[in-house]
């Protein structure tokens, strides 16, 4: 029988938009020190290692400078083992032992994974996935949240937890969830309420067909009863807009976990929630961000030799422009990563102490490791934490101890650092949606094999990849945003925009006109916001700030070379997998294709449009050759004319401290000693202590770093 808990759910999902909801308020982002800690799991121990474990375990993280843990998001079973049946004990324990040894504690809301007695009481709660398959529980993450009756046995255990521990001086925040997606549930009164979206957005069946095209294979609809499902719909506007309704679906539910939440703690105590990992398709978390005091992010990163930094960057990044403030890292890897023994790759020496400084560059004001001790069972029995199965200090422990030391030290001269960027990644979620819908690559990708492979994420992720090479730093602006402001920066890349509306193309426009910097790559305008193609030449209403027309495109199943090598890309001066046969305008080309059946049309063009450009790659370019395109945009923007032909293999971040000081960190990941000169004004090196003059030498081990502080103000 189910209990009576809360509103319907078509109330809970249409209560509120899932845009404009309630801002967050104070507390904020900002902190006197880096946080530097772990999540730790006593629940988690064996039977056979004993209650003392946990006054261990403090004592070990003492040692190592560890400042935070986060507890309890995954445990609801452990909390209420019974329906109405609670048992705090355990975390009372936990939370005593932490504040006893001044160790800072975070809780999460343990609602991403149903009880069993939950899931056997009310198997209806488990998520329909999309197909209506088997229904079975195991998999954390497998509910619909939007059921009311699950939200009323969330609100109180939430409630519960919350009112336990607001008033511990040692509890400093609130997670909200964890990872928290759609969990792929298309249950029937999710359908139902999804119809009730497209009512309100399109009005009539008949507004809804014409937009997208659902007279094709005489599947119009004339009444909204009879919307068939998206379980097995081919079309593309249909499965745009779904993905869409699951967004909103997330934000609404922890639009309702945060007000909870801000209910009932204590006002000083911060809502965050921990994103899993960045641009995920299925969160829109923009949307999220303001409903949260600090924005979370997990930043699972490559090891040994593909440990390059980018990746901690590009997150980073990504999770400072969501509010525009500093951010939190919730998880991050402390030795072997994976759901099994494949692939375990354990950090070389000074690689978890490169992550640390790594994302604190981007603006990190706390690190947690996942987790503190290694499982004994479970999927994630691989995924190791700081100290090993035998629950021993060992490599790992004895970095994060050496890093803790140093934090001790140069911990606040690194807190809230600010990050100033000219260049900035517009990000379109639609249009990654859209893409995978209709991928341009085909299967197994032909013969075109460099680097560079099809896809909006990779093409991103290239693009974030050359500025970071070109030691430039980058923010993200949101596609979706409807106080979208380009004008803050320079230079704009924006990669595949091919689900716009005319509004955002005109802002694209009006920003070039007015002494802005473009670069965009192919498919761009190409669609508009209900994933139609435009019925005109493309690139739509782009064609006049781009200077160019085309009718047709093709698929290239070899690489490509550009004639004359015009970016001195060398051996990277390579394209490939599509091409966009473009008839010139206005726009001048940059580069023409070295093949006799693509020779006359251009690969590459720029068109100089009021008093900024738009620089367009019709084709896909690879790695290298992209580095070379925005370091020439670099230079015509008027960013930097200093970036050099190939990139360095030392990396630079710049930001400026709370006191204005210009830090600069340089970082060596390679497993080479490295020997740079220093070409900014003097300062101090932070690490080592020691001055450090315009044009002195740097030499930096394997896998090490220096941070610099200028000795006066002002960026240059």
């Amino acid at each position: 029988m189910r209990k009576a808990f809360g509103l319907s759910l078509a109330a809970l999902l249409l209560l509120q938009p899932a845009r404009g909801l309630t801002a967050a308020a104070e507390p904020s982002s900002s902190v006197s020190q880096i946080l530097y800690g772990s999540s730790y799991y006593s629940e988690y121990m064996p039977a056979d290692v004993g209650p003392d474990r946990i006054a261990t375990d403090v004592a070990l993280m003492r040692q190592a400078g560890i400042r935070v843990v986060r507890m309890g998001e995954s445990s609801w079973a452990t909390f209420e083992p019974a329906d109405g049946r609670f048992d705090f004990a355990w975390m009372d324990r936990a939370v005593a032992a932490f504040g006893a040894a001044g160790i800072k504690v975070i809780l999460g809301t343990p609602t991403y994974s149903l009880p069993p007695w939950l899931a056997r009481a009310h198997p209806e709660l488990l998520a329909r996935p999309l197909g209506g398959g088997a229904i079975g529980y195991g998999m954390r993450q497998n509910m619909n949240y939007d059921d009311p009756l699950f939200r009323g046995y969330a609100e109180r255990i939430v409630t519960r937890l919350v009112t336990r521990y607001r008033d511990n001086p040692a509890v400093i925040g609130w997670q909200l969830d964890n990872e928290t997606g759609p969990n792929g549930a298309a249950n029937d009164d999710i359908f139902s309420a999804f119809v009730g979206h497209l009512k309100t957005k399109f009005g009539t069946p008949e507004t809804l067909d014409r937009a997208w095209l659902l007279n094709y294979w005489g599947q119009a609809i004339h009444d909204w009863d009879d919307m068939p499902r998206p379980d097995f719909s081919v079309s593309p506007s249909y499965k745009l807009e779904w993905n869409r309704f699951q967004k909103s679906r997330v934000t609404r539910y922890l639009a309702w976990q945060a007000m909870l939440v801000r209910k009932l703690r204590r006002p000083d105590q911060i809502v965050l929630h921990d994103f899993a990992s960045a641009m995920r398709g299925d969160v829109d978390e923009f949307a999220i961000a303001p409903l949260l005091d600090v924005v979370g992010i997990n930043v699972y990163h490559a090891a040994q030799d593909k440990m390059d930094g980018q990746w901690q960057a590009m997150t980073g990044d990504y999770a400072r422009s969501l509010k525009r403030q500093n951010y939190f890292v919730t998880e991050t890897s402390a030795q072997t990563i994976g759901w099994n023994s494949q692939g375990q790759y354990p950090p070389f020496d000074g690689q978890l102490r490169l992550d640390l400084y790594a994302n604190v560059a981007s603006g990190a004001n706390m690190l947690l490791y996942w987790h503190w001790t290694s499982l004994h069972a479970g999927l994630e029995t691989y995924w190791k934490g700081v100290l090993g199965h035998d629950l021993k200090p060992g490599r790992a422990y004895a970095e994060v101890r050496r890093t803790g030391a140093e934090l001790a030290r140069l911990g606040p001269a690194i807190a809230n650092l600010k990050v100033r960027n000219q260049v900035a990644i517009l990000y379109s979620a639609d249009s990654a949606t859209a893409l995978s819908l209709m991928p341009y690559q085909k299967e197994g990708g032909g013969d075109w094999k460099p680097e560079q492979t099809s896809g909006y994420a990779t093409t991103l992720r290239q693009m974030h990849r050359a500025l970071y090479q070109a030691d430039i730093g980058v923010d993200f602006l949101s596609a979706n945003d409807p106080a979208l402001d380009l004008t803050r920066y320079k230079l704009v890349l924006i990669p595949s925009l091919y689900i716009a509306d005319d509004g955002l193309l005109q802002r694209i426009e009006a920003y070039v006109r007015g002494g802005g910097h473009a670069l965009m790559t192919i498919k761009s305008g190409f669609a508009n916001q209900d994933n139609a193609v435009r019925a005109q030449l493309a690139p739509g209403p782009l064609a006049e700030v781009a200077g160019f027309t085309y009718q047709e495109f093709s698929t290239l199943d070899r690489p490509v070379a550009l004639k004359g090598d015009p970016f001195g890309a060398g051996e990277a001066n390579q394209v490939g997998t599509w091409a966009e046969f473009i008839a010139l305008g206005t726009a001048h080309a940059l580069a023409w294709y070295d093949d006799p059946a693509l020779a006359r049309w251009p690969a590459i063009t720029r068109n100089r449009f009021g008093a900024g450009s738009l620089t367009y790659e019709g084709t896909l370019v690879s790695d290298g050759l992209q580095y070379s395109v925005v370091r020439d945009l670099l230079r015509e923007s008027g960013v930097s004319s200093l970036v050099p032909v190939r990139p360095d293999v030392v990396r630079t971040r710049e930001a400026v401290g709370r006191d204005g000081r210009p830090i600069r960190f340089f970082f060596n990941f390679s497993s080479r000693v490295q020997i740079i000169a220093y070409r900014h004004p003097g300062g101090t090196d932070l690490l080592r202590g020691k001055p450090v003059g315009t044009g002195q030498v740097i030499m930096l081990e394997p896998w090490d770093l220096a941070i610099v502080r200028e000795s006066r103000g002002g960026m240059r």
